[in-house]
């Protein structure tokens, strides 16, 4: 299952729904225009909550409860033979139902200026996500542009917080150029008491939804500007793929140089990057990492391919790339 995509064994069952065209994979329930969260979560087959259940430990017949852990199941199919455990968590930790994150976008969608476009679980549910689309563009340069998305995810297993991403996606070989948690503009929100109280600032917060990517179209124009030569190109892929700190690491070191030779390649002859007025500048180099991220290397070498590129390994080289464009582009190019 290449995808992680959930899927019933029992119903067959796929729990995704999208807008439009369809996915790479081919599945999920296709709805013909936008829905509201409920009707979003109905078609993805996402209409199940979560519980915490006490765990114990068990020995010849003897249980003792487990102090201040619990196990995260799904109450859809708890007690029957095929129930998961989703993930183990603490007495403070606070379950999001699908219900209440989903909602989380509604008022915007309602004000019509977004456009529920997938959503979806992975693995058993541990993760669940919805992409929603926002109105008009971000122009590059001459024709290019990318379109504004925001990817809104839930965990379940205890891993990690609520996350909203700010993810354009170039129209001319949907490469998905998903921004740095670490810096850029993202709303995280952990599953703690208070759990439902910063959720609403972090939608009061959303209101800068503009003014944030506002700042990333002046990255990828002021990339965009930026002509590298070889050597300028051989910085940025070292950077983006740097050899192993272990000098001895013979296996990963070769296996950077192939990261950096897929990259490379795209960079000259990836969808749009053969064009001027993109061929040979940085935002060329940049979506050459993502392309081979998103629809080369993921092929091949990834069986977990849309949690990769989202959440994963994927995502974080990916969220690299654009720090060091960012970087060398706020420098004006001195690093070429």
């Amino acid at each position: 299952m290449p995808h992680r995509i959930y899927i019933d064994t029992e119903t067959g069952r796929v729990s995704m729904m999208y807008v439009g065209e369809k996915p790479w994979h081919g599945l999920g329930t296709q709805l013909d225009e936008p829905a509201t969260a409920a009707e979003a979560i109905q078609a993805a087959n996402l209409d199940w909550e979560v519980v915490k259940k006490p765990l114990f430990a068990i020995d010849n017949g003897y249980s003792q409860p487990v102090r201040d852990k619990f196990a995260v199941v799904r109450c859809d199919v708890w007690g029957t033979s095929k129930y998961p455990v989703l993930g183990v968590v603490s007495q403070d930790y606070e379950p999001l139902q699908n219900r209440e994150a989903f909602e989380f976008f509604d008022p915007i969608v309602g004000e019509g200026a977004a456009v529920y476009h997938t959503a979806g679980a992975l693995g058993n549910g541990e993760r669940v996500w919805m992409l929603a689309k926002l109105p008009e563009e971000i122009r590059v340069k001459g024709d290019d542009v990318a379109e504004k998305y925001l990817l809104l995810s839930n965990s379940h297993d205890g891993n990690s917080s609520v996350q909203i991403k700010f993810t354009p996606i170039r129209v001319v070989c949907d490469n998905t150029l998903t921004i740095a948690l670490s810096r850029g503009p993202t709303v995280r929100v952990s599953h703690t008491k208070d759990l439902r109280v910063r959720l609403e600032q972090a939608r009061k917060n959303l209101r800068i939804i503009n003014t944030r990517f506002e700042g990333i179209e002046q990255a990828f124009q002021c990339m965009a500007g930026i002509q590298l030569n070889t050597r300028g190109l051989s910085h940025y892929l070292s950077r983006v793929f740097p050899d192993p700190r272990d000098a001895t690491d013979e296996q990963g070191t070769l296996r950077m140089r192939r990261h950096r030779a897929w990259a490379e390649y795209f960079f000259a002859n990836g969808k749009g990057n053969d064009q001027q007025p993109v061929r040979g500048t940085l935002w060329a180099a940049y979506n050459g990492v993502a392309e081979y991220i998103d629809h080369r290397r993921t092929n091949q070498m990834d069986s977990d391919r849309l949690e990769s590129v989202w959440f994963g390994n994927g995502y974080h080289v990916k969220a690299r790339a654009y720090e060091v464009a960012e970087g060398m582009a706020a420098g004006n190019g001195h690093s070429r």
